[in-house]
């Protein structure tokens, strides 16, 4: 699997839309991503890959692969507010994270 599928409405079959290209570390792969999340504002999708430990936008429009955007940080769930800060839970260290667009190291907001 590692992969994120998008299915439409009442369609029968899914659509490959991030990974899918086996298990690993590469720019095409995920390994157990745990949440996704549209950023509306690039048009890409934020996953969260878990045992990867990094966080990957992923093109929305004939994207192959996902350029890392937060690395060494054991992910779980995410968000983004309305002003496009993201917000990442980091389940090793019990604490959630927020991030600016470009920004590697984050603020701890809870934990």
């Amino acid at each position: 699997n590692y992969r994120i599928v998008e299915w439409k409405s009442g369609a029968t079959n899914g659509k490959v839309v991030a990974g899918g290209n086996g298990e690993g570390n590469g720019a095409h792969q995920l390994k157990s991503p745990q949440d996704v999340i549209i950023d509306k504002e690039s048009d890409s999708l934020i996953i969260s890959d878990s045992w990867n430990n990094r966080v990957v936008r992923w093109p929305r429009r004939n994207g192959t692969s996902g350029e890392t955007i937060i690395s060494n940080i054991t992910c779980g769930g995410l968000t983004m507010d309305d002003n496009g800060s993201l917000y990442v839970v980091d389940y090793e260290k019990y604490e959630v994270r927020r991030y600016q667009i470009g920004d590697t190291k984050g603020t701890v907001v809870a934990g």
